[in-house]
């Protein structure tokens, strides 16, 4: 009887390259939370050890996206950063209440990724932030950092009272409706202002954490 020949070692990587990417990438996104970290007033000592204890897991689930990446965007590995082409003005301009609520009324469900645009005095950008919970019977959606909105995508009544503004750097926000053009813009930090396009601004690592979890091929 002929032994099979051994199968070789299963890894992540299939080289070398890939390799140094996700080391280069680790390092970029250690430098920039240990940074963002020693800027914050931190009173509670366990809340930052428990900050840090989650950074390599966190750090690690990140870096493997961008290395596994299958979407439309390119990888800055350098500072561990998506890329794209951006629009000359912002897609939120594009915003459709109907086709919003049309769309989430099929699709929405809870850890479902989204894109919210915010528009104050410094400029127009979309943050990334995930559906936790779904109200069918008033139509509401809430997200997990910005709360609650209708199912058209424009703040709900008691969220923009709560919200209101106490000085001229009034913020609007809109939930918008998933698509390409709307996770390529906000996985890639692009801003805009009153001039055109702005500089790209830099994602937490709770964005590029969701990132990761947008299946593209919804969009394609």
């Amino acid at each position: 009887m002929v032994t099979p020949p051994a199968q070789p070692q299963v890894n992540i990587f299939t080289d070398s390259h890939q390799q140094t990417q996700f080391a280069e990438i680790c390092n970029a996104l250690y430098e920039r939370e240990l940074m963002t970290l020693a800027q914050q007033p931190f009173s509670n000592i366990s809340l930052l050890q428990r900050k840090l204890g989650g950074l390599r897991h966190h750090i690690k689930r990140a870096a493997y996206h961008f290395i596994h990446h299958s979407g439309p965007l390119s990888v800055d590995v350098h500072n561990a950063s998506w890329q794209a082409k951006q629009s000359a003005s912002c897609i939120a301009k594009k915003h459709d209440p109907a086709k919003v609520s049309t769309w989430f009324s099929h699709y929405a469900r809870s850890g479902l990724p989204v894109a919210i645009y915010s528009n104050n005095m410094n400029g127009e950008h979309l943050e990334l932030d995930s559906i936790d919970r779904i109200d069918i019977e008033n139509q509401l959606l809430h997200g997990n950092k910005f709360g609650w909105f209708n199912m058209d995508g424009t703040r709900t009544s008691q969220e923009t009272a709560t919200h209101q503004p106490t000085s001229s750097n009034a913020t609007q926000q809109l939930l918008l409706r998933p698509s390409r053009a709307v996770f390529s813009a906000a996985c890639c930090g692009h801003t805009w202002n009153h001039k055109g396009r702005g500089q790209p601004r830099t994602l937490t690592l709770r964005e590029l954490l969701l990132s990761g979890s947008i299946n593209w091929k919804d969009f394609r």
